[in-house]
C-alpha cells in the first residue's frame, strides 16, 4: 500500500481441513512478506491427542485456542505488522472470538469504547465441496483426518455472511488463482467494508 494507507492488515484463511487453507496462507505472506501463523500449531497437547485419536474438537476444546489466537493477532496489530493466519474459524462464534477475544463469549454487553476495540480482520473462506476435499485429504499422508471427522467439520462449518468482513473463494481454483484473487482484494482496501 502507499505511505498514506495506515490501515494494516489482518487476513484468516478459514475453511474445513483439507480446504487448503495453511498452503494458501503461507504463500500469499510469502508473496506480500507479511507474517505467517498457522492456528493448528497454538493448540494444546490435549487438544493435539484428541484430534490425532479422531475425535472432534468441541468449544470448550476450542475457545482457550481461539483466544490465544486472538491476543496474537492483537498483538500484530498493535506493531501494525501486516498478518495471515489459517484457521478452520468454522462458527460464527469462533470468528467473533478472533476478532474481539474472550470478551465476545462472556457477555452481550458492548464494551466501553476504546477498551478492546475488535480487530479489523478480511476472513478468507476458501470453500470446496467435501469430495473434492476428501480426496485431497487422501493424498496427505501426514495428515490425519478421518472422513467422518470431515463431515463433522462440514457439519459445524457455518460460512461466513454479512456483516462479517470476509470474501469466499472457490478452493477447486488453481493456487497462484487463489492466492491472486485475495491479494486484489486486500489492495483495492480490503473487502465489503
Amino acid at each position: 500500500g502507499s505511505g498514506a494507507d495506515l490501515d494494516m492488515v489482518l487476513v484468516v484463511v478459514m475453511g474445513v481441513s483439507g480446504s487448503g487453507k495453511t498452503t494458501v496462507g503461507s504463500r500469499l505472506a510469502a508473496q506480500l512478506g507479511w507474517k505467517f501463523y498457522d492456528a493448528d500449531d497454538f493448540h494444546s497437547p490435549e487438544n493435539k491427542k484428541k484430534m490425532s485419536e479422531g475425535l472432534p474438537l468441541n468449544d470448550e476444546d476450542r475457545i482457550p485456542w481461539l483466544c490465544a489466537l486472538h491476543d496474537i493477532l492483537r498483538r500484530e496489530n498493535s506493531s501494525k505488522q501486516d498478518t495471515v493466519l489459517a484457521c478452520s474459524a468454522l462458527k460464527k462464534m469462533y470468528r467473533l472470538i478472533l476478532v474481539s477475544g474472550a470478551s465476545a463469549i462472556e457477555s452481550n454487553q458492548p464494551e466501553p469504547p476504546g477498551e478492546n476495540t475488535p480487530l479489523q480482520i478480511l476472513f478468507v473462506h476458501l470453500d470446496g465441496p467435501m469430495d473434492v476435499i476428501a480426496s485431497r485429504l487422501k493424498k496427505r499422508r501426514e495428515h490425519f483426518m478421518p472422513p467422518e471427522l470431515l463431515k463433522s467439520q462440514f457439519d459445524t462449518l457455518e460460512p461466513p455472511s454479512a456483516p462479517e468482513n470476509f470474501i469466499t473463494v472457490s478452493g477447486e481454483k488453481s493456487l497462484p488463482e487463489i492466492v491472486l484473487e485475495i491479494q486484489r482484494v486486500v489492495s483495492q482496501g480490503k473487502a465489503s467494508r
